[in-house]
């Protein structure tokens, strides 16, 4: 039940081109630990040692590895909560 690709969704959406690069864009919806959530992953096609001349499912697979893997390890914080 740790494998966040077996319990949730993690659904490709779209590859978007901006001035610097390519992006490969995720949602992921879920629940961990009693928590539901719901995120959206943006991963750069050259952080995933990829290029926008290899085939589409190559791109996407090698992007949603990486996109999971860095959600998994991912801290989050409230925003301007300083001292609870």
């Amino acid at each position: 039940m740790k494998d966040l690709a077996e319990n949730n969704l993690i659904r490709f959406k779209n590859i978007t081109k901006k001035k610097e690069s390519m992006y490969a864009n995720f949602n992921v919806k879920g629940i961990r630990a009693g928590v539901n959530f719901s995120a959206s992953i943006s991963v750069d096609i050259a952080a995933a040692e990829v290029h926008a001349g290899d085939v589409l499912e190559k791109i996407i697979e090698e992007c949603a590895r990486i996109g999971v893997n860095e959600f998994k390890k991912a801290e989050f914080q409230f925003e301007g909560i300083a001292v609870v």
